[in-house]
């Protein structure tokens, strides 16, 4: 990881992210500050840093390691925030930190409940039709395998949600409030072509 950021720093790029995660299995407070300081010594523009969850039907959720308790995963947050803002590492979302104007413009995209195509094998996507102002999501095949079978004929997306108002308000909210600065009203009725009222 540490190369490609390099390399990446080396040919040109110059707003780069960093994920980096904290709450490892058996990681003590000072590992997880060591992580931090490290990462922020490389000085990327961004960095995401957010606490290791085991999501279902992975190997880690069914053979769980051994996680550090909520006090623990709490401090190494809140020393890590205080980390990340000696920086000049603002946070705007839940678990982006960038330097001042280069924040991750999809991220915000995505939180601000903006469309986007999804390309590629088990990628989704989000599309607000125009015309009839609905919006969908998809989901494409998910093994790439099958996805190449059906890329040829176009047939590649397997599931298709048109949402219902009640989903739309639902999710934009979900979305906008992973944001450090919440929502206007205008905001809301041009991504949901709803009233804010609802």
């Amino acid at each position: 990881a540490i190369t490609a950021l390099e390399t990446a720093k080396k040919i040109g790029f110059t707003n780069i992210n960093l994920d980096l995660m904290y709450a490892l299995p058996e990681q003590t407070l000072v590992q997880a500050q060591q992580d931090l300081s490290h990462a922020i010594a490389l000085e990327t523009s961004h960095l995401s840093y957010y606490q290791l969850t085991l999501e279902p039907n992975t190997y880690f959720y069914h053979h769980r390691p051994p996680l550090p308790n909520n006090d623990l995963c709490g401090d190494m947050e809140q020393q890590g925030q205080a980390l990340l803002e000696q920086a000049h590492l603002q946070q705007y979302e839940i678990s982006a930190y960038s330097l001042k104007d280069k924040q991750c413009r999809h991220n915000l995209n995505y939180w601000q409940f903006g469309d986007y195509l999804g390309i590629g094998a088990g990628a989704h996507g989000k599309l607000t039709n125009i015309e009839t102002n609905k919006i969908s999501r998809f989901v494409r095949h998910r093994i790439p395998e099958s996805y190449m079978q059906k890329a040829g004929s176009g047939d590649v997306i397997v599931e298709e949600k048109l949402l219902a108002d009640d989903d739309i308000v639902l999710e934009f909210m979900m979305n906008i409030f992973r944001l450090k600065d919440g929502f206007s009203s205008s905001l809301f009725a041009q991504r949901t072509g709803l009233a804010v009222e609802e």
